[in-house]
């Protein structure tokens, strides 16, 4: 059984359909890092939709802050602790928050559009595919007894996206290149090379925007090539080769240079050179991790045919393994250590929806951006994690000013809402943004990246002294509660959520549960690597004393975990958000080996909310619940958690989205987080680490009793290799 297992564990490592794209959800990415492309696979038309990562409007913000400071801080916490809850928040709502005017959003560039001139005759045989083994697509397909293929990759080592347009009949590629910019530019065309310059200007959410340069290129074998002012156009080619770059301004005043050399050394280096060279570059990262969940049945059926097969009761352990395997490509795609930003809420890939809405296509530190991570180290891309760790830089020095102008504090700390310039003030509203703990959030990864890694350099360099700087913030901001002694933080919220009081409606209060999670994690964290570092011995004290005043969870009086200090009822019990649950994952303050006793409440929490009418259901609160039950040890849960993800709130594409209706969203919308999330989910499921101790297959469901894995990371700098049959472990090597 295992040898037949091991054989097709790459065999079907690839998503296949035998139609054209008709909508953005049924197309399919490619990456390199920084530019995103979603290919259409056209027949008559190709459509190839372009992003990019630094693609903003917007601008630096210095008056983002706005002044409040330690003195009335400490007499707005004091109505807290009085019980003037209503008062608190009135006045926190008013001054605690910050200017937003030229926040900005990533946007789209826009489409290449690309105009076959086939000859007469019956068109068969058509299929597209992306390879995820070497980061490939193809398109195939015949017009009458003349076979055409396309391929399209896009290359981190050279920075660009190229594609090949080719038949078995010479003289047969004749096609017209044109644009379907959403952003303004002039267009310049010169022989084979089409020129756009403009600027972002996209004043929904505020002024400001890059710079950008764009080159789309045309190589051919004999043919002719011929262009105007808005195409290029080539005729009886025997192949044509299209390469693309697209730069901006965005901490590269170069940035039209760059992109003129970068489409000139493709040229040069040959499109052979380029499709081995990104292959080779790819498949170092890719291969480090091997999945089989069982048998591959249905690898020969599209992929959209075996997502409905098992919406409607199909088991597909395959498709699942496929699955995770996915969202490994797309986080390689979509944060390489070059990058000039992590992935942002669509990861690289833009759909013109999200940055049209009110939340815009940003960076939220509420759990989104967190979420895109969670694959990175137990699934053997820590390099990954670099694009997320320079940003956290970035933040860290924006983040200073904000919290000594509106905390009166040391250190660094930052809030839910995040952009390409340093954005770390409250947002415009408490409902959302008065989180000062989100900083602690995405700092806690740093602390996940060496626990895995055990990269004492990194940890000196790099992770130390920005935990340090949050823990300095933590310090300052901590207060202590007059009734208990209890060290809180406040006021802040628990996101996104809601409680009432006296009959009333608030968002804000004194120390959140999940604030107590976050506080923990970070001066736990940097308290370690203090002592592993062996330095700042007095600071470290302070930390351990800091952590010794901090309150424990709580209970319900339902016997569920409580989401703030005191035991509020949930306004909207049906709230996609479960803040107060991040001691059980993504950290461990919660498990069921230690503390079962709050293991128990945090299953009675989730059996609490997913039995009542309307609970909402998004991408990344689905893919949220695979990772809690996971590490509840709950199997099945887990695993009817995998399948909904994949046939409810995944598309044909298998890209993840935030439904229609929630959060206001009037259709679905790409987001990246539900991917990477939902397969760090599955990695939970069959391995786990934490606390000093492994747990193998610790969540098996029995629709995946036979299979293997081969790469998957652990803590202390491991990976591991398991096979397993019935259920049962045959064989672990690390």
């Amino acid at each position: 059984m295992l040898l037949s297992i091991y054989s097709a564990a790459f065999a079907n490592n690839r998503l296949h359909y035998v139609q054209p794209a008709e909508t953005w959800t049924q197309a399919l990415p490619l990456g390199n890092g920084r530019m995103g492309v979603m290919v259409f696979g056209g027949i008559e038309t190709e459509t190839l939709v372009v992003s990019e990562l630094t693609l903003w409007s917007g601008e630096y913000n210095a008056k983002q802050n706005k002044p409040f400071g330690k003195e009335r801080l400490d007499s707005l916490r004091q109505l807290f602790f009085n019980g003037n809850i209503a008062e608190g928040n009135r006045i926190a709502g008013e001054n605690l928050i910050g200017d937003t005017q030229t926040f900005g959003s990533n946007v789209p560039f826009g489409n290449i559009k690309i105009a076959f001139d086939h000859p007469e005759g019956k068109i068969s045989g058509y299929e597209r595919e992306l390879n995820i083994e070497n980061a490939v697509q193809t398109v195939r397909y015949s017009v009458g007894k003349i076979n055409y293929r396309r391929e399209y990759f896009a290359s981190n080592p050279a920075q660009i996206v190229a594609a090949r347009f080719l038949s078995d009949k010479p003289q047969s590629v004749s096609l017209r290149i044109s644009l379907d910019l959403l952003r303004e530019a002039e267009i310049q065309t010169i022989d084979n090379q089409m020129i756009i310059k403009g600027k972002v200007h996209f004043p929904k959410h505020g002024a400001g925007g890059v710079n950008f340069c764009a080159v789309v290129a045309v190589k051919i074998r004999n043919g002719k090539i011929q262009s105007d002012n808005q195409t290029i156009e080539v005729k009886n080619a025997d192949v044509a080769e299209l390469y693309f770059d697209l730069r901006t301004d965005y901490k590269n005043p170069d940035y039209e240079k760059t992109c003129m050399q970068t489409i000139e050394k493709a040229f040069s280096s040959g499109y052979e050179t380029l499709k081995n060279e990104h292959i080779a570059d790819y498949f170092r990262l890719f291969n480090r991790v091997e999945l089989s969940l069982g048998q591959d049945i249905y690898g020969h059926l599209p992929t959209d045919i075996r997502q409905q097969q098992m919406k409607n009761g199909v088991s597909d352990p395959a498709l699942v393994a496929l699955f995770f395997q996915y969202a490994r490509y797309l986080l390689i795609a979509a944060s390489r250590e070059n990058s000039p930003l992590p992935a942002n809420l669509q990861g690289i890939w833009n759909d013109n929806l999200a940055c049209n809405m009110r939340w815009t296509n940003d960076y939220h530190l509420d759990i989104n951006t967190q979420q895109n991570y969670w694959l990175a180290n137990v699934g053997n891309l820590p390099e990954c994690n670099i694009p997320l760790f320079n940003y956290i830089r970035d933040l860290s020095e924006q983040g200073e000013a904000t919290a000594r102008e509106v905390y009166g504090c040391r250190g660094w700390t930052a809030h839910t809402t995040a952009n390409a310039w340093g954005y770390t003030a409250p947002s415009a509203s408490i409902v959302w943004g008065l989180f000062p703990t989100a900083g602690s959030w995405i700092a806690s990864h740093l602390g996940t990246h060496f626990r895995f890694t055990r990269d004492t350099a990194f940890l000196q360099t790099t992770a130390y002294p920005l935990l340090k700087g949050n823990a300095q913030f933590l310090l300052d901001y901590l207060t202590e509660d007059p009734s208990s002694g209890y060290l809180m933080t406040g006021p802040s919220i628990s996101p996104e959520n809601w409680f009432t009081y006296q009959g009333e409606n608030f968002v804000a209060s004194m120390m959140p549960t999940c604030d107590r999670a976050l506080v923990y994690e970070i001066l736990s964290s940097t308290l370690q690597a203090s002592r592993i570092l062996n330095v700042d011995a007095a600071f470290a004290d302070s930390l351990q004393t800091a952590l010794n005043k901090l309150p424990p969870y709580q209970l319900r009086a339902n016997g569920g975990l409580r989401e703030w200090f005191d035991d509020y009822e949930e306004a909207e019990p049906n709230h996609r958000h479960t803040s107060h649950l991040l001691g059980l994952y993504p950290f461990s303050q919660i498990t069921t080996e230690q503390t079962p006793g709050w293991a128990q409440a945090a299953t009675i929490t989730l059996q609490n909310k997913l039995s009542l009418p309307g609970w909402e259901d998004t991408e990344w609160s689905r893919a949220n619940l695979i990772c809690f039950f996971a590490r509840l040890k709950q199997a099945e849960n887990a695993y009817k958690n995998v399948v909904a993800l994949i046939t409810g709130n995944a598309r044909e594409n298998l890209m993840t989205v935030s439904p229609q209706g929630i959060a206001g969203a009037p259709s679905d919308i790409f987001a990246f987080d539900g991917n990477i999330a939902g397969a760090a989910g599955i990695a939970e499921m069959l391995l786990q680490s934490y606390n000093e101790q492994v747990y193998y297959l610790p969540a098996l469901p029995k629709e995946w009793e036979n299979g293997y894995f081969k790469g998957l990371c652990v803590e202390g700098g491991k990976t591991v290799d398991l096979y397993w049959e019935n259920g049962e472990i045959m064989q672990i090597s690390h």
